[in-house]
């Protein structure tokens, strides 16, 4: 779980909001033309209670029905008109937004997978989930709605007091004295609010969280018998979730009733006095109608203040938290990437290689220290090591999914780092101990390894991999694996991946215990078909069985992140306590206490 950002502040979640600038730049026109119509729209409101002021002080003085009737079409054409502009404006931004959330949306997953595997090891699926479908919502919602009528409700109670001062100035003081009060509420309920509202998006996505992984463990789950602890954990995230949306609606309750009140009363206290200067003969009737009228049209405008805000400061808050994503460095990638290295092949090449984890406590020895070590062209290395002597951490330093920390790393005589990650990723395959299969086809799965690869290629991977029961499925190749590929069996999911890392022929290839999920039988198939494979191309193989061992021309000995031996499989076993010990499986009783590698007494390995 990543450590909880700081609470953000106005200024920071005002300067989130001014970062939507570039993606609202190319449907600016029609986004401000929606603002104008809708500023239109709503002026048109204005003009209701100057056409009553006519009626009053003219044709309902002179006793003229001729003239009612008149002021009576003019109203509803003035509603039509007003109802046809707010259906425009709609209409104009629509489709532009919806634009603009998917332009944010695509930007958001192709950074995604451009960040560093450290960052995606950190950060829980759920909040990443929440931050590219309900926050992209609640900005495109805030570009569409709060934004535009903070302009146009803004506008309109500018004009209406124009007009308001223009009938009486006097009762405009009355109307106008509120101002000063509402302003300072909503600057207190905005401050409030913004921490409210992060906190429950926050929460959202730690309750995104507990539902993914429910869901993708459900054997888990029912396997252990824990729906119920599984149940209470996610009732316990969804009370706090409902107890800080409770908070959110306090807040809202209260400025809304502050901000309805407050101006009732400022318009109660001018009909008073309204009132007064009718009967003094000071007013006409027709300008008191016309002035409460003009008030009542500004109800709507300023009452919406407070939920406008809210929703607001939760689009503030859900921008900073989609920056909050957006600002994390990518995957460095070289200036000037380097000449391709000549044909002469010196395979892999591990130069005083060092490696720290990016969140390692300070002063803790790195993951990886000094490792030298080579791979000659055509070779194939097993690494073999005790559980967390860092051979998945050396093998995915060649892919670069995590980069050295000290020292080098050379394929054919070419430093990975100054490699660009795509040529780099063409020359390396991987298969990892934990297969991942994704929601396509068996043939999708597999020629992820290999773009372009043909239909030939295909079943030569599968056949390699001892994956011919894909011919077996009801659609074969096309046979849709399903989420996580978790419709097969651990052996087939493994396999697969097999075909995925050795469809495309690769130059060098890294493989991570990959056949720990196979019965004996399947294994020594594969096997006998990888060592083919393996033939043609530079390997580096996690093993873990001394029949994965035996695939491999030597073997080098991973033991608290250093290299401690590198040899053939018989003479590290004749030389070597640690290596025969991992071999053997055995363990001294004493070391079981220490920690220290050591053989069974009286071994003769």
């Amino acid at each position: 779980m990543p450590e909880k950002p700081a609470e953000p502040t106005d200024r920071s979640a005002v300067r989130s909001l001014l970062r939507l600038w570039p993606y609202v730049r190319p449907v600016r026109l029609r986004w401000i033309s929606a603002a104008l119509v809708a500023v239109l729209a709503s002026c048109l409101a204005l003009v209701i209670p100057l056409i009553l002021k006519w009626m009053v002080d003219g044709p309902v003085a002179d006793r003229d029905p001729g003239g009612v009737w008149l002021g009576a079409l003019y109203l509803l054409l003035l509603g039509i008109a007003e109802a046809g502009l707010f259906g425009l404006r709609r209409w104009l931004v629509a489709r532009p937004l919806a634009g603009v959330e998917a332009a944010m949306r695509a930007d958001l997953y192709r950074h995604l997978q451009r960040l560093p595997v450290a960052f995606h090891d950190r950060w829980p699926s759920g909040q990443l989930l929440s931050r590219g479908t309900t926050d992209l919502m609640l900005m495109r919602m805030f570009l569409a709605f709060p934004l535009t009528f903070l302009l146009v409700n803004g506008t309109t109670i500018l004009v209406g007091f124009v007009i308001l001062f223009a009938q009486e100035w006097s009762l405009g003081l009355v109307l106008l004295a509120p101002a000063v009060p509402l302003m300072v509420l909503c600057s207190l309920f905005e401050t409030k609010y913004a921490l409210v509202a992060r906190r429950a998006q926050d929460q959202v996505g730690d309750l995104t969280t507990v539902v993914e992984e429910s869901v993708l463990g459900i054997r888990i789950v029912k396997g252990f018998g824990r729906n119920r602890s599984q149940a209470l954990a996610f009732r316990a995230l969804a009370q706090r979730l409902r107890t800080t949306e409770l908070g959110k609606a306090r807040l809202l309750a209260g400025i809304w009733a502050l901000i309805t009140a407050i101006p009732e009363l400022a318009i109660g206290a001018a009909l008073v006095l309204g009132t007064i200067e009718v009967a003094n003969g000071d007013l006409s009737a027709g300008t008191l109608v016309a002035f409460l009228s003009t008030a009542l049209a500004l109800r709507w405008p300023v009452e919406s203040i407070g939920f406008l805000l809210a929703m607001s400061q939760e689009s503030a808050t859900a921008a900073d938290r989609y920056f909050e994503v957006m600002d994390v460095a990518e995957e460095p990638e070289p200036e000037a990437p380097g000449e391709a290295a000549g044909t002469t092949a010196q395979g892999i090449v591990f130069e005083g290689v060092e490696f720290r984890y990016p969140d390692a406590a300070p002063g803790s020895p790195p993951a990886l220290a000094r490792i030298d070590l080579r791979i000659r062209p055509g070779e194939t290395m097993a690494l073999v090591g005790a559980t967390g002597s860092g051979k998945t951490t050396l093998t995915a330093l060649v892919p670069r999914l995590h980069e050295v920390t000290g020292g080098r790393i050379l394929l054919d005589g070419e430093d990975i780092a100054t490699m660009r990650r795509p040529r780099l990723r063409e020359l390396v395959s991987v298969a990892f101990e934990e297969p991942t299969l994704f929601s396509a086809t068996v043939g999708e799965n597999v020629l992820m390894g290999a773009e372009g690869a043909s239909d030939q290629e295909l079943r030569r991977a599968l056949s390699v991999a001892q994956a011919d029961f894909v011919h077996d499925l009801p659609q074969g190749i096309g046979t849709q694996v399903g989420e996580q590929g978790l419709s097969l069996s651990g052996g087939q999911r493994q396999r697969l991946a097999l075909a995925r890392a050795v469809v495309g022929a690769p130059r060098f290839l890294v493989l991570d215990d990959p056949l720990s999920a196979l019965d004996v039988h399947t294994e020594a198939l594969v096997e006998a078909a990888l060592r083919h494979v393996l033939e043609g191309t530079t390997a580096l193989v996690v093993a873990h069985r001394p029949s994965t061992v035996m695939l491999a021309d030597r073997v080098a000995l991973l033991s608290g992140g250093r290299i401690a031996a590198v040899g053939t499989h018989q003479e590290l076993l004749r030389t070597h306590a640690e290596y025969a010990w991992l071999m053997s499986g055995a363990r001294d009783t004493g070391a079981r206490d220490t920690g220290v590698l050591v053989p069974e007494e009286g071994s003769t390995r």
